[in-house]
């Protein structure tokens, strides 16, 4: 790691000009005095040729070299290379150009599913002459998730990407300090602390209010910038016990809004937090898919710097506070079921940075992939007004108009769950993910028949969730379409009984997501709450939000899509965000 003073960029090229120039010229220097030693006089513009060659002649070797290598091991394994995109300009450069420039107005994962339809569930990209392989393979995502976990880790390159943001947080640590963090917090979801919703109740009902304020003006809500404000306020009271009350902010107007009313909100600590976090998280995405050239565009300064900033500006009071709390109510010998994740961090560990860090990793989970899924899961009923109505039912039978859900209620509401599994399928949270090989190994062919695939050591693997969620042979010829009764009739014993890995909305095996019953906690509790104060769920004619024209000649759910999912670590909607128009009871 450098010193924080020192770009990334600069720091790469340090790095780069130590580990192949210096030794280069030092050979040449070397080479250059025994020359002269023999009498052999040597031309400065040769000497200079040869130096300024040295570096792309090197690294021309290396490729061809590690190209040779890994045919080697593959054949000792028993196995082949793992189809290899082509593009038409070196370095796959071409391609590089064209996810880029497509990544503005894509449908999310396209690029990557095109190349995915020519050559197969795993392939390799080779950004760059770089391996990063990407796959949908359910057989090879559970080999990295739990049959061979020990051999697939977060990784140097991902870390080394997501250290201004996460710093040394569960999401991006290996080997004991994951162990310690994962032991550290998995103590504090327990069921009698998840099944406790007061925080979830006065939350939501602050959210609704807010809505029907905007309705009875005749207004629609940017239905996204609602719950991500209503998971931000349950999350950090929860792991606080500081509300950070977004929900006190003005809510952003439709843009039919008149101009009196459209005011832009002056400063806002919470929303500015809230966007300089997502804006944060969409630099590391953008690192990891250059892979480990991503410096080279950071050469003047991190460009996580300036939004970090603001995180921590408004983040560190906060903990300062509940640290200090802590201490009083330590004093006050306070109840352990009280207590919240930093109350219970202290207790472990007195380390400043170690706390901030586990807080704002779980603060992302406990906010950003339960807003996403309940944004996801209202334009879905909104396309669907059947399965909304059956649900409606299903909450009014089982917890009535107007009572307060239950741990238990949830529990007996299948039709809701089929609502949550439905959405979590078509638009997972985390629709990609990444893991490193420590070291070669194997992947089962997916094609019958065929020699296994081998897997170099220290290779970017990348596994698409969404992807592998649409999979017709996996999940039937209707798997592009939303349809929550394939959770509840013969589609489950076919489907997914006995291949569980095709669905991993949540991830599997060791690290399997410690909040998932939290999530659909929170989310089955703010859904009930909704639909027992409104019957009905409309898009609204916002012209930002709709897709490109183009979209509809397009094959699969890109066709119908009326929002614009796309993707940093988590999935939302792109520019202004699915509005909506409820219909009060």
């Amino acid at each position: 790691m450098s010193p924080s003073w020192v770009s990334p960029g600069v720091a790469y090229l340090t790095r780069s000009l130590l580990s192949v120039v210096v030794p280069a010229a030092s050979s040449i220097i070397i080479a250059v005095r025994l020359a002269s030693l023999k009498g052999v006089r040597v031309s400065p513009w040769i000497i200079s040729a040869v130096v300024l060659g040295t570096a792309p002649l090197g690294f021309a070797a290396y490729i061809l070299a590690d190209g040779r290598s890994q045919k080697r091991k593959a054949k000792r394994l028993g196995a082949r290379l793992i189809p290899r995109v082509q593009g038409k300009w070196p370095g796959n450069l071409d391609k590089v150009v064209n996810m880029i420039l497509k990544n503005e107005d894509e449908y999310i994962g396209r690029p990557i599913q095109d190349e995915i339809d020519v050559l197969g569930p795993t392939i390799n990209l080779r950004f760059f002459w770089e391996d990063l392989i990407v796959t949908t393979e359910p057989q090879h995502i559970k080999t990295m998730l739990a049959t061979d976990f020990d051999n697939y880790v977060k990784g140097a390159k991902f870390r080394e990407a997501a250290d201004s943001v996460l710093g040394t947080g569960v999401f991006n640590s290996d080997g004991e300090t994951w162990k310690r963090h994962r032991t550290m917090t998995r103590p504090f979801f327990t069921h009698d602390r998840i099944s406790h919703f007061d925080i979830f109740d006065r939350h939501a009902d602050h959210a609704i209010d807010l809505a029907k304020e905007r309705f009875r003006a005749g207004l629609s809500i940017d239905f996204q910038d609602l719950i991500s404000r209503f998971t931000l306020d349950s999350a950090s009271e929860f792991l606080f016990g500081h509300c950070i009350d977004s929900l006190s902010a003005r809510l952003p107007y439709p843009s039919d809004a008149t101009e009196s009313t459209n005011t832009i909100q002056g400063d806002n600590a919470s929303a500015a937090f809230s966007d300089a976090f997502s804006q944060a998280q969409q630099i590391i995405n953008r690192r990891v898919s250059m892979g480990q050239t991503w410096p080279l565009v950071e050469i003047l300064a991190d460009s996580t710097a300036q939004h970090m900033k603001v995180v921590n500006a408004f983040l560190d009071p906060i903990l300062k506070d509940a640290l200090e709390k802590h201490s009083k109510a330590v004093e006050l010998d306070r109840n352990e079921d009280d207590q919240t994740l930093v109350d219970h961090l202290v207790n472990l560990t007195s380390d400043f940075k170690i706390i901030k860090d586990e807080t704002l990793n779980i603060l992302l989970a406990g906010r950003d992939t339960t807003a996403s899924t309940l944004t996801s899961a209202i334009y879905l009923l909104s396309m669907h007004p059947e399965f909304l109505t059956r649900l409606r039912e299903e909450i009014i039978s089982k917890v009535g108009p107007t009572g307060r859900p239950t741990y238990d209620n949830i529990k007996e509401m299948k039709y809701l769950r089929a609502i949550l599994n439905e959405t979590l399928r078509l638009f997972p949270a985390v629709p990609f993910d990444l893991r490193e090989s420590i070291r070669d190994t194997t992947w089962t062919s997916p094609e019958p028949g065929k020699e296994p695939l081998f897997i170099p050591q220290g290779v970017m693997l990348n596994y698409s969730v969404f992807l592998m969620h649409r999979r017709t042979d996996l999940w039937g010829p209707d798997a592009l379409e939303f349809d929550p009764d394939r959770w509840l009739d013969e589609r489950v014993k076919k489907y997914l009984i006995p291949n569980p890995y095709i669905f991993l909305p949540f991830n599997a095996g060791p690290r399997i997501c410690l909040g998932q019953q939290f999530a659909y906690n929170e989310m089955s509790f703010m859904l009930i709450r909704l639909l027992q104060n409104f019957s009905a769920i409309t898009l609204a004619p916002e012209p930002t939000m709709r897709p490109p024209a183009w979209w509809a000649e397009i094959k699969g759910r890109q066709a119908i899509e009326r929002f614009r999912p796309k993707s940093h670590l988590t999935l939302f909607s792109k520019a202004s965000p699915t509005l909506v128009c409820f219909a009060a009871i």
